[in-house]
């Protein structure tokens, strides 16, 4: 990637297993049960946190803004999921959300929105194998005073249109190779960012517009693009 922005490297986390397992069979019970949750960090004004999968916190060190957990291994359910400042405890939850998480099925949630209103939004993750010489590519809309907006490659066509906060795209396949992007308000032709992708074969990625147009006081979180390997 271009030095504009960081990819998201996984932060160290223990594997999520919350049944505990007497023998062999068991484990590969449990592995046939789960799902692969993974949780970013994207409230431009909130301090770090914890995260919590029913009243368990499963993360070794504090998750910040705007990195996330890479995929982690949860029993497939209804599971409930809290997120809180980090150190605060299992009680001051600023998210607490139900999630119905299907087996072998990959979730990406976002922690969205100001610390006033954070929220998650929760998105199912097609992980299908790009066909050869292809990558995919998906936007999620994560910056809380953006207007809606359409992303083009620059001197070429638009990809998507109109997408507003907390909205997201479908994957979609384009050729594999390095692309400069321009995330544009809806109807105009103006750019407000302009990221440069290098686009691997075979690679699926999420880019999510995040921080502030117009950052609050004290607040240096301006807006810009994260880059997210989902594979």
């Amino acid at each position: 990637m271009k030095n504009w922005m960081k990819i998201l490297f996984m932060a160290v986390m223990p594997a999520m297993l919350f049944v505990s397992c007497d023998d062999d069979d068991d484990d590969l019970d449990l592995l046939e049960d789960s799902a692969q949750v993974m949780v970013v960090h994207a409230s431009p004004n909130a301090p770090a946190v914890d995260l919590y999968v029913d009243n368990q916190k499963v993360n070794a060190s504090a998750l910040n803004y705007p990195n996330n957990t890479g995929y982690l291994d949860v029993e497939a359910g209804n599971r409930n999921i809290k997120v809180t400042p980090a150190g605060a405890g299992v009680n001051d939850a600023v998210i607490n959300a139900n999630v119905d998480l299907d087996e072998d099925v990959f979730y990406s949630v976002f922690a969205a929105d100001v610390v006033s209103s954070i929220e998650p939004v929760v998105l199912v993750d097609d992980l299908t194998e790009p066909a050869a010489g292809r990558a995919h590519v998906r936007f999620v809309h994560l910056s809380p005073d953006a207007p809606a907006v359409d992303i083009a490659v620059q001197n070429g066509p638009v990809l998507f249109s109109n997408i507003e906060f907390k909205e997201n795209t479908a994957f979609m396949p384009v050729n594999a190779g390095s692309y400069t992007l321009e995330v544009r308000p809806t109807g105009s032709s103006n750019a407000v960012l302009t990221p440069t992708v290098n686009l691997v074969e075979g690679g699926i990625y999420t880019i999510f517009a995040k921080g502030f147009v117009t950052p609050p006081a004290g607040n240096n979180n301006t807006l810009g693009a994260e880059v997210i390997i989902n594979n």
